[in-house]
């Protein structure tokens, strides 16, 4: 039973980085690691890519030979990988005993309301894929309240769409307050607790002030559904790296993969796998440590 990550979110939240960063991080501790690039506009990749959709397709043929534009030529890439599934089975077969790593767009329509990559999840979870959704927005949307509800929205809209398990990660942590300060403590925007008090910080703006009731609304949608939940990643850091694989472990059923030879019980290997985040000790680290560092620099300038 082959074990993956389709790793997504929006342009420019780190998604190649990750990649990248979690095949070194995954191949030191001894997992067999193949990264499969499954974005057509992607020319500039990093990483050793075992697959590669450019392959099969690639954007610029495809805007100039139907012209379309960006957005619509990578629609019809993934429709066009969709109809080609094959193409992609051949050769994850001779992948079977990797972990993989799926490298999507950044195209969020593709994963709020346009079904290709939902269908094509679906016919690799048929040959039985066992995957996990590891979704990544920039963290510095917290510093900004209406950016921040944008994107509970579209990672609660992404869970609902995609239905697989799902991790959602404040990537660049180290970078969270380069646009701005936080309002609140990191833990937060993490938990995504009471959103009222942002929805005073939405009112109090001169353009938000004029939707308070469609701010109200969406909050609310948000809490309803209680679902919407953050860890936290600083690619670059070891520590960060290894506490949120351990998160995407447990979540994808990875951890359960050894039971047989060990005879143990799934209660006792799920209550030891896994990890939970100690935002406090992010927020000292990344956020409190960085302010008392420049205080300290400005003092000795």
């Amino acid at each position: 039973m082959p074990f993956g990550q389709v790793v997504l979110g929006p342009p420019g939240s780190g998604k190649t980085t990750y990649c990248w960063g979690a095949y070194q991080y995954l191949s030191a501790i001894g997992r067999k690691v193949a990264i499969v690039n499954l974005d057509p506009a992607n020319d500039h990749i990093p990483y050793p890519c075992a697959i590669n959709v450019a392959d099969l397709i690639t954007l610029d043929d495809t805007m100039r030979e139907l012209g379309l534009g960006p957005n619509g030529g990578i629609m019809f890439c993934l429709e066009y990988l969709l109809e080609n599934i094959d193409w992609l089975f051949e050769r994850l077969e001779k992948l079977e005993d990797h972990y993989i790593l799926f490298d999507l767009p950044g195209q969020v329509e593709l994963f709020t309301h346009h079904t290709a990559v939902k269908q094509i999840l679906e016919k690799l979870e048929k040959i039985n894929y066992r995957l996990v959704a590891v979704h990544l927005v920039d963290a510095h949307y917290c510093t900004d309240a209406s950016k921040y509800i944008s994107v509970l929205l579209l990672a609660l809209k992404t869970m609902i769409q995609l239905e697989l398990p799902h991790v959602n990660v404040l990537s660049k942590v180290d970078l969270i307050e380069s646009y701005g300060k936080l309002r609140f403590n990191l833990e937060y925007y993490t938990d995504v607790m009471d959103l009222s008090y942002l929805q005073d910080s939405l009112d109090e703006d001169a353009f938000g002030s004029k939707f308070k009731k469609l701010n109200a609304a969406l909050c609310g949608l948000v809490e309803d559904f209680s679902l919407v939940g953050f860890y936290t990643l600083c690619v670059e850091d070891k520590s960060s790296m290894c506490k949120l694989q351990q998160v995407i472990d447990k979540a994808g059923g990875f951890v359960f993969g050894g039971l047989t030879e060990g005879n143990e019980s799934i209660m006792l290997t799920a209550m030891r796998a896994g990890h939970h985040e100690d935002v406090r000790d992010v927020q000292e680290r990344w956020i409190d440590g960085l302010y008392d560092d420049s205080m300290e620099q400005g003092k000795q300038a």
